[in-house]
């Protein structure tokens, strides 16, 4: 279901700008071997990139709670790439990056069809394997309080799965009428596990939804991501320096 309103022509998909990245042979790129940090030096820091559609606003705002989970979380920065133009900046940012957050409003079940057609561009990072091991996660948000979102996640799951990533679920139990003494102002109110959901009445604008337990929810994936980056990041950090020193 829409996030809001009737889609105008602006708000279709066009065709992708001549930097977006083109199919490439499917060839294994060699991963640099990490140059291990000085003992005691201070930890290396994270990049968790937010790569999202937002049709009318409402995701927009659920990027930036999701950007401000990250940035809450010392050692880590958020980095909102919106996929609408598809140029050389927004794939050097999630090359960059130690985690790619994906976002999209639900629409008729599914992604938007701009972000499905960031997702198929990607296909030259594909096959070079470009974000092989890199962190990933998922929002979306509807109208409706289910509205499917649930597989709009799940294509976003499988998006990450086909480049070789590591999927980041919620990690939240179910809120709300999970208990008949449920609030609608609890975490994850809307019972999603995959990743974070939120709802938008379709006459509010993005100036009053989603509402507050929806960007917390989104906030806490953010900080969630952004420590599993940090710790996979030391951890990689420390067998370096072990082996290094073996």
């Amino acid at each position: 279901m829409p996030e809001a309103r009737t889609p105008t022509a602006t708000d279709m998909p066009t065709a992708a700008p001549a930097d977006s990245p083109t199919a490439a042979p499917a060839t294994e790129t060699p991963t640099a071997t990490p140059t291990p940090a000085p003992a005691g030096a201070a930890p290396t820091p994270v990049s968790v990139a937010i790569a999202y559609h937002s049709g009318y606003g409402h995701t927009a705002r659920q990027a930036a709670a999701v950007a401000a989970g990250v940035d809450s979380v010392p050692g880590a920065a958020a980095d909102l790439r919106d996929v609408t133009t598809l140029d050389a900046g927004l794939w050097a940012a999630l090359e960059a990056a130690d985690a790619i957050v994906f976002g999209s409003p639900t629409y008729m079940g599914a992604t938007s069809a701009v972000f499905q057609r960031f997702a198929e561009a990607s296909s030259a990072i594909w096959a070079a394997r470009g974000w092989q091991d890199k962190l990933a996660a998922g929002f979306t948000n509807s109208a409706g309080l289910n509205g499917n979102k649930d597989n709009a996640l799940l294509s976003m799951a499988v998006l990450a799965g086909q480049h070789g990533m590591h999927w980041v679920s919620l990690g939240l139990l179910p809120g709300w009428i999970y208990t008949s003494t449920g609030s609608p102002d609890e975490l994850n109110r809307l019972g999603g596990f995959l990743g974070a959901m939120a709802q938008s009445p379709a006459d509010l604008g993005p100036d009053r939804a989603p509402g507050e337990s929806d960007l917390r929810t989104a906030h806490h994936l953010g900080a969630r991501v952004a420590r599993t980056a940090l710790r996979l990041a030391h951890g990689r950090e420390a067998a370096a320096h072990l082996a290094a020193a073996a």
